[in-house]
């Protein structure tokens, strides 16, 4: 039985195409719930008896994570995790019903596009030496001027080079997609490809980290956070927030939102659509500062 978690994350890996970070946060859960009904059936558990797993199993596993300390949000990930372990496990029809938790869906919190670029310049500025500044302009430009997820930017290769009016990006689930290469964004990846010390062939990595490996997106979090302090910037100014910002201000200019969700590789509408709920926020927030009777 204890081969059934890791046989879990091989089917997300493999047939599922799922992230790194789902597979080993899935896969955890997976353990978890193996546990818990080891100790709430009083026995081993096995392929058969989590196809036989009840409401009541379930909702007894999630009032001990809750007690545990998790929120609403993670109370939810948490329950689709095990529907999806118990449906690998038993098969369609083996998790049973249970009503997850309410989530209050979140708004993105975009930045203003002139704090986009003092981020950008902050960053640059504070780097270690003139290529790495070059490099995290570069980095942070594809995330504003190009809707980029960190990960997809520090993924890039030389494959992508010559450079030319649009890029190919493979964003989640290998699922690629063709984005605009604003001339901006082409200069600030051109800059940095003059002074990178190291040779970039097709295979390897686009952005190096200061030793030659693979630029790691927990070193632009870092340095973006750091930025963010100095400039006083609010909390929410991550390397996220840039693409969140990049779909604000493009919706805002009157973009149509099937083209939005197009740019930003989202795989249904719906994900693309809370940016409308941004865009109308910024509108009355302008609407409440600026009428007279308001």
């Amino acid at each position: 039985m204890s081969g059934l978690a890791p046989e879990f994350a091989d089917h997300l890996r493999r047939d599922r195409r799922r992230s790194v970070h789902t597979i080993r946060a899935y896969e955890a859960t997976a353990n978890r719930l193996i546990h818990f009904l080891e100790g709430h059936w009083g026995g081993a558990v096995s392929r058969d008896s989590l196809g036989r797993v009840s409401a009541a199993d379930l909702r007894a596993y999630l009032a001990l994570r809750r007690g545990e300390g998790l929120g609403n949000a993670s109370a939810a990930r948490e329950l689709s995790a095990v529907r999806s372990f118990l449906v690998f496990a038993g098969g369609a029809g083996a998790a049973p019903r249970v009503k997850g938790p309410r989530v209050k869906k979140g708004v993105p919190r975009p930045i203003s596009p002139d704090e986009a670029v003092a981020l950008a310049e902050d960053v640059e500025e504070n780097a270690a030496l003139p290529w790495i500044g070059a490099r995290d302009w570069a980095v942070l430009m594809l995330l504003y001027g190009a809707g980029l997820r960190v990960g997809e930017a520090t993924g890039l290769t030389g494959a992508i080079l010559p450079l030319g009016p649009t890029l190919s990006v493979t964003g989640k689930r290998d699922k690629t997609r063709i984005v605009p290469l604003l001339p901006q964004v082409r200069d600030a990846i051109e800059a940095y490809l003059q002074t990178c010390p190291w040779p970039i062939s097709r295979d390897a990595p686009l952005f190096r980290g200061a030793k030659g490996g693979p630029l790691s997106p927990a070193i632009v979090r870092r340095s973006v956070q750091a930025a963010r302090i100095r400039l006083g910037l609010p909390e929410r100014t991550t390397p996220h927030a840039l693409r969140h910002s990049f779909a604000t201000h493009l919706l805002g200019r009157g973009a149509d939102l099937r083209a939005l969700q197009e740019l930003l590789g989202h795989a249904s509408l719906s994900s693309t659509q809370i940016y409308t709920a941004v865009d109308a926020a910024h509108l009355l927030d302008v609407y409440r500062n600026a009428h007279p009777r308001a």
